[in-house]
């Protein structure tokens, strides 16, 4: 058989076995040089490059049955060969940790069993004495053993007796696979019917309007085959009722359903609405779990109990078997793609090629759909429904741009904007401010010499945390004492700029009746904390609301008449050619948290160059209109969607050691035409936590072109004498170029 590891070896190898021959999917126990690692079975073969005598046997098999069925596991194949990582590595990402290190892939039930010994002396009737332990032992084996669950049940005092039994050698306990999440079981408890079938939906209190008809009847035509969808409605426009009443007829077929989203602590109310809406088992799968409630969750998927998933990123790998729909919500969104690591993956895009394996129909949900979907559309291969119009009767908000260079600032608020939300304060409405900047202030600077707070491991400037008398690095974690003084020439320093702890402070002051509140990773780490703070915003107990990308993610406030964003010109001048994308993105979903009640909503934008063609073309045409002169913009220039990228990254000890690497990679075979080289360069940030950063960046028109020259190329820079200097990765499709 042929074994995949968890290295980054490109390639499998091959193990014998006994008497019992794993299945492809399957976990096994390997020797492994001086080692002993788990493998998963890759493929079953009658031959091997090794001599026969040259091959070592399998340890172990830990699965009875495979962990990944044939489906996933084409799937997992199919996304090493597209990102060109090792098939090991991919298979290990797509399983919790627990399951890596050798977890049962079911559960285990404590079963207590009388040993034959027992059974002797139960015959014999040997405990007429100690009538609780008969008792135990008669129905030990009357019944063939007892769960540790049924055996409680049987009274006080029933634990201790099998314990005592245990100790006379009349009783032993095992651990066995835990089949109570079968579907015979979820059936007993009316969950679901016999089928698999939903038992009872609970009603939906909305009306669908017309539009969410046309969707939901468009995607559910296309059951039972793959379809791609792009559904692209405006915030409010209900894009989650649309997911509702598709996965309630996918868990009346007796189908599951599996739903992405970007982040599974910032839509507490989506996870919500689903629980509230079937009464399924549903597992929800995201890093924050614990390893042991990660397992768990992977553990109901891979029986079939759950009916739903609900997920981030790597919930696209989730061993779910009768798929019936694929969701990714918020489909633009960034944290779909995994940035660090070696196996780099969009799960957006392989959650849409795991629907055609699957042949099942995806929804894309966005009101700001992403540059590469709404080509896709152009292009015919995703259908586009629209939603047009808010549910109910709430209006798209009223946006306007403020001028800072005619305004008074206090603080980073203007003027004009600070009478706004007095205003909005005073007509009982409920304000939110946006800023994508955590901490006090970015920067610490002295008022002489003109000294500036840098990290010592980074390219970065340290964030002042007044509160806490901290400066920070947000990309090594450094954390030094505020001084009080300048270090270099002891006079007196100040805070330069804005963050959402400084704009907190400057609103509690001027509005102290306002009860302000704060979203950011700074004061919401944990699930708890969020929901904390979203009930004092859903109560009406906090009337402004501060916070980051936080706030643009999933929720919905339905008081909130004032949107406030304050720096909307740090995506103006960016080296990325997607910084405008994301800073239209950004704009619009900030926007859409306002006026998504009965009172009408406003966004004030602050901006230096309100003339910029993005604002001004972002204001006067919607998002839409944007995207038509970016995807214009796009075409003339070659880039993504037009053309493809991927990007080879290296860090280093000192950055001559990564470019030098980048170097020797370039050269390690001649370019086919079709294929254009950029670099190496240094990245933007060229030191972060004391290492030093470079890229080299592969471009072609043809998609095509672009896999057959990485399949070729890589296994040429890997072998290289430098390439074991550094630490390097292949990132394809990069979402961010830095």
């Amino acid at each position: 058989m042929r074994v995949a590891v968890a290295t980054p070896l490109r390639r499998t190898f091959d193990y014998l076995a006994d008497e019992t021959v794993p299945r492809p999917g399957a976990r096994v126990r390997i020797p492994f040089g001086r080692r002993q690692l788990i493998g998963i079975v890759l493929e079953l073969a009658v031959t091997s490059d090794l001599p026969h005598e040259k091959l070592k046997r399998v340890l172990e098999i830990i699965d009875p049955e495979p962990v990944f069925d044939a489906e996933l596991l084409a799937l997992l194949r199919w996304a090493a060969d597209y990102y060109h990582h090792p098939i090991g590595e991919v298979l290990f990402a797509a399983l919790p940790k627990l399951a890596r290190e050798g977890a049962h892939a079911r559960a285990l039930r404590e079963l207590w069993i009388a040993t034959a010994e027992g059974a002797a002396a139960h015959a014999a009737d040997a405990l007429r004495r100690a009538p609780r332990q008969r008792a135990v032992l008669a129905a030990l084996v009357e019944h063939g053993g007892l769960y540790a669950e049924t055996l409680a049940a049987l009274g006080a005092g029933a634990r201790d007796a099998a314990h005592a039994l245990v100790k006379r050698g009349w009783a032993a306990t095992q651990e066995v696979p835990d089949t109570s999440g079968t579907d015979a079981a979820i059936s007993a408890n009316g969950a679901i019917g016999p089928s698999g079938a939903i038992g009872t939906a609970r009603p939906s209190p909305f009306v669908l309007t017309p539009e969410q008809e046309v969707a939901v009847d468009a995607i559910e035509a296309a059951q039972g085959r793959f379809g791609a969808f792009l559904l692209h409605g405006i915030t409010g426009s209900g894009k989650t009722e649309v997911y509702l009443r598709l996965v309630e007829r996918v868990l009346a077929r007796g189908e599951r359903a599996l739903v992405l989203v970007p982040e599974i602590g910032l839509t507490p109310q989506l996870v919500g609405r689903f629980a509230a809406r079937f009464a399924v088992p549903m597992a929800t799968l995201h890093s924050a779990l614990t390893g042991s409630a990660r397992l768990a969750a992977w553990r109901d998927a891979l029986s079939g109990r759950a009916r739903i998933v609900l997920g981030t990123r790597s919930a696209v790998f989730a061993p779910l078997a009768g798929l019936g729909l694929v969701v990714v919500d918020e489909e633009h969104d960034a944290s779909f793609k995994q940035h660090e690591g070696g196996f780099r993956y969009s799960a957006r895009d392989v959650a849409v090629m795991r629907a055609q394996r699957a042949g099942v129909p995806i929804v894309l949900g966005s009101a700001t759909p992403s540059l590469e979907s709404l080509h896709n559309t152009q292009q015919g291969r995703y259908a586009r429904l629209v939603l047009p119009r808010r549910t109910g009767a709430a209006l798209p908000p009223r946006l306007a741009l403020v001028d800072l260079r005619a305004e008074a600032l206090r603080h980073g608020l203007s003027t004009f904007v600070v009478e706004a939300i007095r205003r909005h304060l005073d007509e009982r409405g409920q304000v939110l401010v946006f800023l994508n900047r955590r901490g006090y202030a970015p920067t610490l600077a002295c008022t002489a010499c003109g000294w500036i707070a840098g990290c010592g491991s980074c390219d970065a400037r340290l964030t002042v945390y007044a509160r806490a008398a901290r400066l920070k690095c947000h990309h090594c974690g450094a954390d030094a004492a505020l001084p009080a003084r300048c270090p270099q020439c002891g006079y007196d320093v100040r805070a330069v700029g804005q963050g959402t702890e400084r704009v907190e402070e400057t609103l509690t002051a001027l509005f102290p009746e306002g009860q302000l509140a704060r979203l950011d990773r700074d004061v919401v780490r944990r699930d708890e904390e969020l929901t904390a703070v979203l009930a004092r915003v859903a109560s009406g107990e906090a009337r402004i609301l501060v916070g980051t990308q936080m706030v643009t993610k999933g929720h919905d406030f339905p008081d909130v008449t004032l949107a406030v964003v304050l720096n909307a010109d740090h995506g103006l001048f960016s080296t990325d050619f997607r910084a405008a994308e994301r800073l239209a993105q950004t704009i619009v979903q900030v926007a859409g948290r306002a006026g998504r009640g009965a009172r009408p909503g406003q966004v004030l934008i602050q901006t230096g160059y309100p003339e910029h063609p993005l604002l001004t073309s972002l204001l006067a045409r919607g998002y839409e209109g944007f995207a038509e002169t970016a995807l214009a913009e796009r075409r003339d220039a070659g880039w993504p969607p037009y053309g493809r990228l991927a990007a080879l990254r290296a860090s280093a000890r000192s950055l001559q050691e990564a470019v030098q690497f980048l170097g020797e990679a370039r050269h390690a075979m001649a370019t086919p035409r079709a294929i254009r080289l950029l670099g190496p360069a240094p990245a933007v940030m060229a030191r972060r936590a004391d290492r030093y950063h470079a890229q080299l960046l592969v471009e072609s028109t043809e998609r095509v072109a672009l896999h057959r020259f990485l399949d070729a190329w890589l296994p040429k820079a890997e072998n290289l004498p430098s390439a074991r200097r550094v630490r390097w990765a292949l990132d394809v499709d990069p979402l961010e170029l830095f």
